[in-house]
Parts: structure tokens; sequence; C-alpha cells
């Protein structure tokens, strides 16, 4: 099989090389799946799947799940979600402005995080717009011992508001109070372990707070541990052009989208694939 793969960072990141024709077969989802789990974002650079294709290969994977109830005033496939901020497109743009900053889909919603997350670029900004990634598996295998034990145990409150804090001055005043008092919450181990017995950090934009202790410590040490994930060694950026696709592990990798303005036409389809295991303490 002509599927090759190229690393893009030592720590991070593939570029995938293959013909879209290998990639549907058992085999490649195999081989797709290993390296997917070893490097943690995948690159299909000029793919250009389209949405059947997508959801094919989405199934191919793993099952799909439906994380966003759907917003869109375009006729696509309810598994599609299309991130934009176009309201003409999306009706709750409001939403995609907290992907500005580092996240885990899924992290609040009361079952096993999607295992993974699939992009296509269908349009692109002119000006903004790239995606960035850090794993969690690298910043927390990269962590001093010492803090290895001193978080160790530790739990931690993710909730929709506290994703949506730091952009709530933005959402227009009349849906304000709607959006913010999104009640979705769940708790977490702030270490992730494996049943593979790897470990990662659950932290991003979700996380508020740590059990048991002062709001203002807790917040300090998740905005530490967030900003420990972002540095250069552990994440990577990735430039769009139309037709890129990426797959990211959405268990162990952070993502954000860097701004871009709201009538740049930027416009991505994304699939999930459901969780496999949840976070256990």
């Amino acid at each position: 099989m002509a599927i090759t793969f190229t690393d893009i960072k030592p720590l991070i990141g593939a570029t995938v090389h293959a013909a879209r024709d290998e990639l549907f077969t058992a085999e490649a989802a195999a081989m797709i799946r290993a390296k997917l789990e070893e490097r943690g974002v995948l690159v299909f650079p000029g793919l250009g799947l389209d949405d059947g294709e997508q959801l094919r290969f989405t199934d191919l994977l793993g099952g799909r799940v439906k994380l966003t109830r759907d917003a869109s005033s375009q006729e696509t496939d309810e598994n599609i979600y299309q991130v934009t901020l176009d309201p003409k497109i999306n009706r709750q743009p409001e939403y995609v402005l907290g992907t500005f900053f580092y996240h885990m889909d899924g992290i609040t919603v009361d079952m096993p995080p999607p295992l993974a997350t699939l992009l296509s670029a269908r349009q692109v900004a002119k000006a903004g717009g790239e995606t960035e990634f850090a794993s969690t598996y690298a910043a927390y295998e990269q962590l001093p011992e010492a803090e290895k034990r001193a978080i160790e145990g530790l739990r931690v409150v993710h909730s929709v508001a506290s994703s949506l804090r730091v952009i709530a001055d933005a959402i227009p005043e009349d849906d304000r109070e709607r959006v913010m008092s999104i009640g979705l919450r769940n708790e977490h181990p702030l270490v992730w372990t494996r049943r593979s017995g790897r470990k990662s950090l659950v932290i991003g934009s979700s996380a508020d707070t740590i059990v048991g202790w002062p709001v203002v410590q807790g917040r300090a040490l998740i905005a530490r541990l967030n900003e420990w994930a972002g540095q250069p060694a552990f994440s990577l950026r990735h430039a769009w052009q139309a037709g890129d696709f990426v797959i990211w592990d959405n268990t162990g990798a952070l993502h954000r989208a860097l701004p871009y303005a709201a009538d740049s036409g930027r416009l991505m389809h994304r699939t999930s694939i459901a969780g496999v295991e949840s976070v256990a303490a």
C-alpha cells in the first residue's frame, strides 16, 4: 500500500501522502488509526474530500458521533457541522468564537469524549484562520517528575460556561443570557490514565476549577498548564489551503483557530469519531 507518513515536528504531527482511492480500505484505516495515536495530528494536503467521502472515511476509522445540534441554514448531512462565523450559514456563530481558545471537543458532555475530529477546508480566510494543535500527551510526559506527583489525583470541573466566559462580551446582548446559561458541566481527573497506561492532561478553556482548591489558585494552575501545553515543542500550526483534510486525536490534543474576520468566508466541515474510553480516575 502506497500510504506514507512524514513527521512534521519531533513530538507532534505527520503529513499523510496517499491517493484518495487508497484511503477507503480497512487496511488503510488501521494504518491511519495507529499513526494518529502515535503522532496526534495527521495532515492530508489538498485531499479535497466531499461530504459523502468524509462521512465514509469517518465510518471506516470508527463510529461517527454528532456533537453539536444542527445550527446550519444550509442542507447538509446532520453529522456534518459547518464551522463558520457566517450567520447566513451558521445560525449560532457565537459558539464558533469559542474555538479561538485551546479546547477539547465534547469534554463537558456525559459520554466518552470523541476519539478524533476530522476537518475539511471548504473555504479559507485570507488572514488568520490557521489551526493550532497542542499535544496533551507530550505536555504531561515532559513535566518535571515533582510536578507530575503534585497534580496526580487532582480533579477539575469542566463547563461550557467556562469556555464561553472569555467571549461573553462579544455575544449579542439579547442572546448573552441564553448562551451563558448553558449548564453542561463535568468533573474529570486532571491526569487521564488510559487503559494502555499512557497519560495525558485534561485541560483547555472548559477547565474551570480544581476540586477542593480555592478558585483563584486552581485557575492559576490550569492557566499555567494550558500555557505549558501550547509551547512550540508540543504544538504545531496548520495554515489551511482549500481542500486540506486534517484528523487529530481529540483526547490527546487541544486545538484552537487563530482569529479571523466574520466576513472572511472561512468554512470548515467537521465530523467526529465516537469515543471508546471514558475519562476515568
